[in-house]
């Protein structure tokens, strides 16, 4: 199986925002893995891809506090140096 076809597994299912593949929380390690290689050099742009995920997860997940979602999508983006 090559890496493509281990990302698509790895994808949000909605509206829980879980991995289709493993269920953990979304982005999960293996999609973490796989942002981090594709945007490897341009942190703005996966920021903007993760934002996009953030506002349709605030949707889907109206009862879920705001910054748990943010936490869950964002925060685990490596600062820059």
């Amino acid at each position: 199986m090559g890496p493509q076809e281990r990302w698509r597994k790895h994808l949000p299912a909605y509206p829980s925002y879980r991995c289709r593949g493993c269920t953990d929380p979304w982005p999960c390690r293996s999609a973490r893995l796989a942002l981090a290689t594709a945007y490897r050099d341009d942190r703005t742009g996966l920021m903007v891809y993760l934002g996009a995920h953030l506002a349709r997860a605030l949707q889907a997940l109206p009862d879920t506090h705001p910054a748990l979602l943010a936490g869950q999508i964002l925060y685990w983006v490596p600062r820059r140096r």
